[in-house]
């Protein structure tokens, strides 16, 4: 029962602290759960990451459920998912009402200018701190490369990029 109250409580903190959605909490997730809570290893939380981009739905609820599943089962998922979703629930049910009443002052509209950079600050920060440890040799950095061009070149949809990018580890790194 503690398992399931500390992922709770471990993603709840994650959900308040983690404006700007899933790839920005990232960082938060990884804090939480590789070191602050040995629950998993970095590499795992990697698995989880890539499984988690895979699946439908926004990433941060995906990671949550994942590892919650990976440390407490069906039960242990269920803890994570609503820990993580609580307060933005709550949040957006209050916010909302103000932001419908306010939603022409230039005040709001310059405060919601001010966290867009803010935003892309914290995605940059998850893919350095995830670089360093999916980025492990030259392989790696090729695939990373190539996808990068692909992802920047074409519409590709992302299930398909990620396909690709496993059909490359498969070809780069050898089939089994």
């Amino acid at each position: 029962m503690k398992t399931f109250i500390d992922l709770f409580i471990s993603f709840f903190k994650i959900g308040v602290f983690g404006y700007g959605g899933g790839y920005a909490m990232l960082p938060l997730i990884e804090r939480e759960v590789v070191i602050n809570n040995p629950w998993l290893t970095s590499s795992q939380f990697l698995d989880i990451i890539g499984i988690s981009q895979m699946t439908p739905g926004p990433i941060s609820i995906n990671t949550a459920t994942f590892v919650g599943y990976q440390i407490g089962g069906f039960f242990g998922s269920v803890a994570a998912t609503v820990g993580v979703v609580s307060f933005s629930f709550m949040l957006v049910s209050i916010a909302t009402h103000y932001i419908l009443k306010f939603k022409n002052s230039k005040v709001l509209k310059n405060a919601l200018m001010g966290m867009r950079p803010a935003l892309i600050g914290l995605i940059i920060s998850a893919f350095i701190s995830l670089a360093g440890k999916s980025y492990l040799d030259f392989k790696s950095i090729i695939i990373g490369v190539i996808i990068l061009g692909v992802s920047l070149k074409s519409k590709l949809h992302p299930i398909l990029v990620i396909v690709l990018s496993g059909v490359l580890g498969t070809v780069f790194y050898g089939i089994l």
